[in-house]
């Protein structure tokens, strides 16, 4: 047993205050999951069911296994703008866990033809049947996510995969998206002149 501490290293802080990391991990609820996507699921919807509260992941009873091959490619798109930090996948302590994830950002409705593409970071991954493994982003390639993908491109060696738990840790805002919303505007300025213009008549004509 005393490998397991040591195998925590810097996950203390976790362990001493699980209420703090439960909250961290809630991401999931900023999910759009009417418009997630899970490509290559064996059966429709289970992709979904894998983005669930921290208190809840080593739950057994909902997963989502892989069909054709090893692969699973999950598009998850946000309800605003994330700053993601860290990433738990947890599957069965067997072959079929997940090995390897390459993530990627703001890509809606990737498809595997397009993993081909460098992603913005990737990880070899432990077995970890107990959700307890994080793998930290860099997060200045992380900071303002609207959409991100993950693509599980291999396991430990057998023809599916399956998964119990994905966590995603990290912050959520509104702003960002508000913040486009208005550059959106500044962005068509020549209407916006136009509209000024046709203001300034009225105006006279009232006083």
């Amino acid at each position: 047993m005393s490998g397991h501490g040591h195998g925590h290293g810097c996950g203390c802080e976790g362990e001493h205050e699980p209420a703090e990391r439960g909250l961290e991990y809630g991401l999931y609820q900023r999910i759009d999951l009417e418009k997630l996507q899970c490509l290559n699921e064996s059966r429709d919807g289970d992709g979904k069911m894998v983005f669930k509260p921290w208190d809840r992941r080593n739950e057994r009873d909902k997963y989502v296994e892989s069909d054709a091959d090893e692969e699973l490619l999950f598009n998850i798109p946000f309800t605003g703008s994330v700053k993601l930090k860290g990433i738990i996948i947890s599957g069965e302590n067997d072959d079929s866990h997940p090995a390897e994830i390459r993530l990627y950002k703001n890509i809606p409705q990737m498809s595997f033809d397009d993993t081909g593409r460098e992603p913005e970071q990737a990880f070899r991954l432990n077995r970890d049947p107990v959700a307890e493994l994080e793998y930290p982003t860099k997060i200045a390639r992380f900071s303002n996510v609207q959409h991100l993908s993950i693509h599980i491109s291999k396991n430990f060696g057998a023809e599916s995969t399956r998964v119990y738990y994905i966590g995603l840790r990290g912050e959520y805002s509104e702003t960002h998206r508000h913040e486009v919303t208005i550059c959106t505007y500044e962005a068509s300025a020549n209407p916006a002149d136009h509209k000024v213009e046709s203001v300034i008549p009225q105006t006279n004509f009232i006083s």
